[in-house]
């Protein structure tokens, strides 16, 4: 199969541009991931607002790269777990934390691997979580809309896992040194 272009903003198509703009603005490069993604304008437009509304969350900054990074691992996105291992770095998530996602290893923070357990379940389980599951999550400190916001953060990551597998998007420069493989990888 050919591959998928990756857009710059002179070469995508209109629908995309202006969305590629921000992105070079905001972030001073157009990470490979929006450049796939200006293949289809609508699915840009999409990941896009999905991000700004999963970013309007109740969720900590911290608790939002812990809630990336685990779907990204349970979906094997090798991009989207190099990018938000960079990007968690940012925010300063313990490098802990970050490393026991990677390696699928427990966290020492019941909180936290409460978090990380029931993402990992919702995405695994096609979001079908038992009573008892979505009690646990609660019993760690969360909130009952909080169940329902990372069904947000998970169909705005699926998005990017899904288009990442199709397209197998090369890890931008950037990103290289947080390169992760996958088990499930085909």
């Amino acid at each position: 199969m050919e591959k998928f272009k990756i857009h710059t903003q002179n070469s995508a198509p209109e629908g995309s541009k202006k969305i590629l703009e921000n992105v070079q603005n905001q972030n001073g490069y157009i990470p490979n991931l929006y450049g796939v993604m200006a293949n289809a304008p609508k699915i840009l437009e999409a990941y896009n607002e999905m991000g700004r509304l999963f970013g309007e969350t109740s969720f900590s900054d911290e608790e939002k790269n812990i809630i990336w990074l685990t779907i990204s691992h349970t979906n094997g996105c090798h991009y989207c777990m190099a990018i938000h291992s960079m990007v968690a770095e940012m925010f300063k998530v313990p490098v802990e934390i970050v490393d026991a996602i990677r390696d699928d290893a427990p966290i020492n923070n019941a909180k936290v691997e409460a978090l990380r357990t029931f993402t990992r379940l919702m995405v695994e389980k096609r979001g079908w979580a038992t009573d008892v599951e979505v009690t646990a999550f609660l019993n760690a400190g969360y909130f009952r809309e909080q169940v329902f916001e990372l069904i947000v953060g998970i169909a705005q990551k699926t998005i990017s896992n899904y288009v990442n597998h199709i397209a197998d998007t090369p890890l931008d420069e950037k990103v290289l040194p947080y390169k992760w493989e996958s088990e499930i990888h085909n």
